[in-house]
């Protein structure tokens, strides 16, 4: 039976999971974790999806680059396909004895683990939907602490500790977008698809990824547009991440939802619009679109009357505070938010 203080851990632990800023809510977790079992490191990590490398999320007395160089070695021992397999963490000293000899008898022990002064270790590995999302390592200095108990109190918290450490842990839920959207998050490295999310299609077009790297380039934080899919088009969104898991920091959230064209605009006249927005005059636009004057101004007119602006400058206020644009990489700068803003 598990004393009164290991459960309340384990209840606090499992609340963490509710919090979007889940490096603090990880550092937390240790807090938490050591009411109820004893160390003098720990290291929490998680798996990149696109590296495949074990990254330390929050850790006590490992640095992160040792951190994931020991365990980097120690997924190659044999010692990690016991922990891999067996229901309970393993232990230095709650494991039989032939296990116990055979590790302390190996090279990780003598060579990694003996010399930092340590004499007792656990390790548990931590799940989320059946899949391995990483790894939690306990270490002490003082012999025989890791028992049976201690084994059953790290296993009652591994799946909040999954929960917390999966890579895309509430990305979608940072810009509260619609349960129908689609939506990836694009790192330095790839795309990651979200759990329950159908794929953002328009990153199947090179020149929104054109796009996508300028909004990089450009410092924003948020831009909303609109961009043709397929036969039809989307609103899309692009939303810098700055919190979650290392992994996700920094990322770009792209999502995309299936719309008709606001004011049944056409796609010449949104273009005509996006340029107006810019500030450009009837004859840049005309340029840039090789158009005549005359066009772009029966363009304008038209628009004014769908939209049901007033002036020019109605209009583009319109288009920027709603996203009604389809702007070039060249062109995105001027429409990025770059502050904190309370649109959905």
């Amino acid at each position: 039976m598990l004393m009164h203080q290991l459960v309340a851990a384990a209840t606090r632990i499992g609340m963490l999971t509710r919090e979007h800023d889940t490096g603090a809510a990880c550092t937390q977790a240790l807090y938490e974790l050591q009411h109820a079992v004893p160390y003098d490191a720990v290291s929490l990590l998680g798996i990149d999806p696109i590296s495949g490398a074990h990254l330390q999320v929050a850790g006590v007395g490992y640095t992160d680059a040792s951190s994931q160089k020991l365990c980097a070695e120690f997924v190659a021992t044999p010692w990690y396909d016991n922990v891999v397999r067996q229901r309970l963490p393993l232990s230095m000293s709650g494991e039989p004895e032939d296990l116990k000899q055979a590790f302390r008898n190996g090279w990780f022990y003598a060579d990694r683990v003996r010399p930092m002064g340590f004499h007792d270790g656990m390790t548990g590995v931590l799940r989320h939907e059946g899949r391995i999302v990483g790894l939690i390592h306990l270490s002490t200095e003082l012999p025989d602490v890791y028992d049976a108990d201690a084994r059953c109190m790290l296993a009652s918290v591994l799946p909040a500790l999954g929960t917390l450490v999966r890579p895309t842990m509430h990305a979608s839920d940072l810009c509260d977008i619609p349960a129908e959207a689609s939506a990836s998050l694009v790192t330095a490295e790839g795309i990651i698809n979200l759990p329950g999310r159908q794929p953002a299609r328009v990153l199947m077009d090179e020149g929104f990824r054109q796009l996508v790297e300028a909004f990089v380039s450009s410092g924003g934080l948020r831009l909303r547009m609109l961009w043709p899919v397929g036969r039809g088009w989307c609103r899309v969104a692009l939303r810098k991440c700055t919190t979650g898991p290392a992994v996700i920091r920094q990322a770009v959230l792209v999502s995309e939802t299936v719309i008709e064209l606001p004011f049944s605009l056409t796609p010449r006249e949104l273009e005509v619009l996006t340029r107006a927005s810019l500030g450009q005059t009837n004859q840049a636009i005309a340029r840039a679109l090789a158009l005549s004057p005359r066009t772009v101004h029966s363009h304008i007119d038209h628009l004014l009357r769908k939209t049901g602006c007033a002036s020019r400058a109605e209009a583009t206020a319109l288009a920027v505070r709603d996203g009604i644009l389809k702007p070039s990489p060249s062109e995105l700068g001027q429409f990025v938010e770059r502050g904190p803003s309370l649109l959905p």
